[in-house]
């Protein structure tokens, strides 16, 4: 009989008309734990093995054995690597930071979307819907002056990111940051931390907050998957979030996903 879960081993069972002093041999292993157990009397006895599978740690997809080199040390890591991407151990380093910036944006894009899009609807303000924000002109600076400003602003945020991912730490020491560096206080590459950017000091002991960083990256995977439905629906009906999920709200039966893909594809 087998079950499979993950990584081997094997438990040999005995069977005896009389009776049998079992002596077991446990080998353990980071995956599992082999267990043997050898009868007393072996002329008078029925023994059958039983193959069965443990698995320490959780993965994307049940039964499915991780990679080696995704061993669960990251925050997130459920083995999810089909295309083998993080084979190497400095594309794997860039991957997280990667997917760590990109799930922060998406964290705020989202949130962003739905509370002006919730004051749009409800008429507290008069905006305009998210994909039309950018064609807004604004009064206090032009098209090309915010262009310009955020590219130094962005550009340079981005350049001391990558500067402390080559070397760590040093964008900590004194001087490099127009002595903000304190207020910063660079806990490891991707988790600048301080005031400014940890003022309640969840994760002071980054080291140890495996539990934050956990919650961190889940949440930035949902607001991954939320931004592309939110772009989706936007192309699909030229609305916004609340829009579409009052009209759903309005019809639930014959306002869903199927209907209005339906309805586009005619």
């Amino acid at each position: 009989m087998a079950v499979a879960m993950g990584r081997p081993f094997a438990i040999q069972s005995c069977l005896s008309s009389s009776f049998c002093s079992l002596s077991k041999n446990i080998n353990k292993s980071s995956f599992g734990a082999a267990e043997t157990f050898f009868p007393a009397k072996p002329s008078s006895t029925r023994c059958k093995t039983i193959a069965v599978h443990a698995q320490q740690r959780p993965t994307w997809l049940p039964g499915l054995d991780p990679p080696p080199y995704l061993d669960g040390t990251l925050a997130g890591d459920f083995g999810f690597d089909p295309l083998g991407l993080g084979e190497d151990p400095q594309s794997l380093k860039w991957y997280v930071q990667a997917e760590l910036v990109h799930s922060r944006f998406a964290m705020a894009g989202v949130a962003g979307i739905l509370f002006t899009d919730l004051l749009r609807v409800t008429g507290i303000r008069k905006l305009p819907v998210w994909y039309e924000a950018g064609a807004v002109k604004f009064e206090f600076a032009s098209t090309r002056t915010l262009i310009v400003v955020q590219l130094l602003l962005m550009g340079f945020a981005e350049t001391k990111r990558y500067m402390d991912f080559v070397s760590p730490g040093s964008q900590a020491k004194e001087g490099s940051f127009f002595g903000l560096e304190s207020a910063l206080e660079g806990l490891e590459p991707g988790y600048p931390g301080g005031p400014l950017l940890n003022p309640l000091g969840l994760a002071g002991d980054i080291e140890n907050a495996h539990a934050w960083k956990l919650k961190e990256i889940k949440n930035g995977r949902l607001a991954m998957v939320a931004m592309a439905g939110i772009f989706v629906q936007a192309a699909v009906t030229h609305a916004g979030p609340i829009d579409n999920l009052m009209e759903h709200l309005s019809n639930p039966w014959h306002k869903t996903i199927i209907q209005t893909l339906a309805n586009s594809g005619s």
